[in-house]
């Protein structure tokens, strides 16, 4: 499952769902909204305070509270979701990131960690089923399919046998890995040694079946491509783009765990793509929906100011911007960055070298975004929902104003644009520096203006698929680095960490600080919905007394 990371909020809310074919499940009913308090008043006690409502704070959070602790999940915004949340204007719905999704509908090992949570919480999504999505690159345009390998074709139409060949080697390649990267299900991990017994003692027939195979996994996938004798510039060039939109680096910075994991997803039989009704907003609304019926609580609009720490150094709670203090018995976890989760400790109670290696992990680049509300009169009734523009190989997929990801909802889901309209998002993915957009007034003309200059690739990416998109476009909107920043209370707009593989690991849940963990895409590889949904789960369940944990892995087939 891919996700890009954005945005941008102008109104918030999502529609409900009025026309709904090909579904598969019923939404679950949003959550109650909580009652809005402030100051003082916010101020309460808990077990468990988790800092952002991301994918993988809610994941961790409703586990939690699933598990049996009193849980309270504290969002700045005001609506939950990080940067999956949406809003409505003017009857369109616009998405914040999440565009293209996979393995919510499945259960046991047939689901990815994110459908794992949603089972884990009885939550029911209504989804639509497809497989095809459309690209445009430098040697034409086809649609890729999952759930059976049509790449063969479109390299025999572009390339020949020879390609064909090298392709077919790479699938028996990827084979025994795809199982491998799925030998243990991420919902097993935890950061103790509890582990030996819920992931390593549950599954070792599995690891000794995979050993020699699951070694390979921990380095760059680049290495398995060389491995495997694959040199025909198109196919590398194309599995650096799916590196890429898997983890923000291409093949060589990408662990091979995160590609065979995907390879297991999308190319065994009679696979498909999925999305909810109801956008992404439904997905947040029934992870939230999940936690509140277990007994958690989420205060939106309530900006955590700082990490309290006791007198023993031990995380105690969080104090709110605007007053109120939540207490913590037994732990605080940062959904936030790696960068934003150090501005919230004092610096002189952590340990020197992990604040420096922490504060100097490297940070993917940010975003531009377009959001547009258009006419769809006269356009092709098979009109795509994802379509992903690459404007040139030379340079790499991630040289800056290349690849352009474009989503376009509501032609799986009607109700989520006015009647005959249809609603758009155009992003760059992990390309756009922040540097030339550092200390610009966001109400002056110099930020106008370089808005409508660095939107342009936006603009001409999307006429690839919609050539008259200027004249029919009724509303739009652009969003920077400086706007991801602000909503997301993102570091620098950054989409994530772009920690190489082979050269660095992911630290994991756990800090120097007793009692304060974290989740989210600065913890576990990858920065798609799977990768964060998997932190939070392995969080939550580092916390959790070990046969509880076993006994959810029993309850969800793994």
């Amino acid at each position: 499952m891919l996700q890009a990371r954005p945005l941008h909020a102008a109104r918030a809310g999502a529609r409900g769902a009025s026309k709904r074919s090909i579904c598969t499940r019923a939404v679950s009913a949003p959550a109650k909204p909580t009652p809005k308090l402030t100051g003082e008043a916010r101020s309460h006690e808990t077990d468990v305070v988790v800092i952002g409502s991301g994918i993988g704070g809610l994941c961790c959070a409703g586990l939690l509270a699933k598990y049996g602790y009193k849980v309270t999940v504290c969002e700045s915004h005001y609506i939950a979701g990080g940067a999956a949340h949406a809003w409505e204007r003017d009857g369109y719905h616009f998405e914040s990131g999440p565009s293209l999704y996979s393995g919510m509908a499945g259960r046991g090992k047939e689901a990815n960690p994110l459908g794992h949570v949603l089972q884990a919480l009885g939550v029911e999504l209504d989804l639509i089923r497809y497989n095809t999505w459309n690209v445009v690159v430098p040697e034409g345009t086809f649609l890729t399919r999952i759930g059976n390998d049509n790449f063969v074709e479109v390299l025999k139409q572009i390339r020949g046998p020879e390609a064909m060949a090298e392709w077919a080697r790479l699938q028996e390649v990827m084979r025994p890995l795809a199982k491998a990267a799925t030998m243990i299900p991420p919902a097993a991990f935890r950061y103790d040694p509890g582990a030996l017994v819920t992931a390593i003692g549950r599954y070792l027939p599995s690891l000794l079946e995979s050993g020699p195979n699951a070694a390979k996994l921990s380095g760059p996938f680049a290495g398995v491509l060389d491995g495997a004798n694959i040199r025909d510039p198109f196919i590398r060039n194309w599995l650096d783009l799916l590196s890429f939109l898997l983890s923000g680096l291409p093949a060589n910075g990408t662990v091979a765990a995160e590609v065979a994991f995907m390879f297991n997803e999308w190319y065994r039989p009679d696979c498909f793509l999925e999305f909810p009704v109801g956008g992404s907003q439904a997905m947040v609304q029934g992870l939230v929906g999940g936690m509140e019926k277990y007994g958690g609580r989420l205060m939106l609009s309530s900006h955590v100011d700082k990490i309290l720490l006791d007198d023993k150094g031990k995380a105690s709670g969080v104090a709110l911007r605007g007053g109120g203090t939540i207490k913590a018995r037994k732990a605080v976890i940062s959904n936030a960055s790696v960068w934003d989760t150090l501005k919230l400790v004092p610096a002189d109670r952590l340990p020197e070298q992990w604040r420096r290696e922490r504060a100097d992990t490297p940070a993917c680049p940010s975003f531009m975004h377009l959001h547009v509300g258009f006419d769809a009169k006269g356009l092709d009734p098979g009109l795509e929902l994802h379509h992903i523009v690459v404007n040139r190989w030379e340079g790499g997929v991630d040289q800056p104003q290349n690849v352009v990801l474009i989503s376009i909802p509501s032609v799986k889901d009607p109700s989520m644009a006015p009647a005959g309209k249809h609603c758009l998002h155009a992003y760059l993915p992990a390309t756009e520096p922040y540097e030339i957009w550092k200390g610009l007034d966001r109400r002056s003309l110099e930020y106008a203006k370089l808005k409508e200059e660095r939107s342009q690739v936006l603009w001409a990416g999307v006429e690839k698929v919609i050539p008259d998109i200027r004249k029919r476009a009724e509303l739009s909107s652009v969003g920077t680095p400086l706007t991801h920043e602000r909503f997301l209370r993102r570091h620098r707009g950054s989409y994530g960490p772009a920690i190489q593989a082979g050269k660095a690991l992911f630290p994991g849940p756990t800090t120097p600080i007793p009692g304060l963990y974290m989740t989210g895409d600065s913890t576990f590889p990858g920065i798609g919905l799977p990768a964060v949904a998997a932190s939070g789960t392995i969080a939550a369940n580092t916390l959790a007394p070990v046969w509880d944990h076993w006994k959810l892995l029993d309850e969800i087939g793994l």
